[in-house]
């Protein structure tokens, strides 16, 4: 990994914050949990911050959890190893829903797991033409986290949601606009520029307005309930040799044999 695996640019009033692990396709380790959560936060409490946008290095966005440091941490239990839910993703998605500003996602590549989550957490997205998307968990015996239980069936419906975590199959950034989920495409050269284009345009608007919309949007439903049912699922299912097999047979370029158990 890079020595800062999440750089924070601020920018007069937008904040660029960036997953910087480009080799690994921005997997998620322990280390870039950590730092993502605090920058978010962090961008999400400074008032001199009116918009931000969140991107990743290199080719992808993000392709969700590194799987080799999660097999280690599962040496210790399903309960220690998805204690990250609680303690990373949940806070990460928790601020870019509700931090009153607006928050663009610039999706220059893949973008898959906790990488689509974050994705569809912020408030409009800005794909590379072509780039493709994924749920991947069930790839894993897995179920959602990332607040994807709570963003994904509100994007697409109940119905399209069921299809892409029971399925796991890849769809392109131009299927999810057409099947609802907020956003546009660029060329991937230009994808943090129309981010920053758009992310200057909203910081200049009535931000306060924005931020009050946000909340109304969330009013009357309980992401807190959302996000813990999430955890406690996703410790369940990792307690499976369906999700233990499945992440050796993965590391290992293997295919994964699930017995529902």
């Amino acid at each position: 990994m890079t020595e800062q695996p999440v750089l924070v640019d601020r920018t007069e009033a937008v904040a660029t914050i960036t997953l910087n692990d480009p080799d690994r396709r921005n997997a998620l380790t322990r280390a870039s949990k950590e730092a993502l959560r605090d920058a978010v936060a962090d961008v999400a409490r400074d008032q001199d911050v009116r918009a931000v946008v969140l991107t990743g290095a290199g080719k992808s966005f993000c392709v969700g959890q590194d799987l080799g440091e999660h097999s280690e941490g599962l040496v210790d239990g399903a309960a220690a190893a998805f204690a990250t839910v609680r303690e990373h993703y949940s806070p990460v998605v928790r601020d870019l829903l509700t931090m009153p500003k607006p928050v663009i996602a610039a999706v220059g590549g893949a973008c898959v797991g906790a990488g689509l989550g974050f994705a569809l957490a912020c408030d409009h997205r800005v794909f590379a033409a072509g780039a493709k998307l994924g749920t991947a968990f069930s790839g894993i015996g897995l179920t959602f986290d990332s607040g994807l239980s709570f963003t994904l069936p509100r994007a697409v419906g109940d119905a399209r949601a069921k299809e892409l975590i029971l399925l796991g199959q890849t769809f392109t950034a131009e299927q999810a606009i057409a099947w609802g989920i907020s956003g546009e495409t660029a060329e991937v050269a230009d994808v943090l520029d129309r981010s920053l284009a758009l992310a200057r345009q909203l910081a200049d608007g009535p931000t306060v307005a924005f931020g009050e919309s946000k909340r109304l949007l969330l009013a009357g439903v309980d992401l807190d309930a959302a996000l813990e049912a999430e955890a406690q699922a996703q410790t369940r299912c990792g307690a499976t040799t369906d999700h233990t097999g499945a992440v050796a047979a993965f590391l290992g370029r293997e295919t994964p044999v699930f017995k529902g158990a």
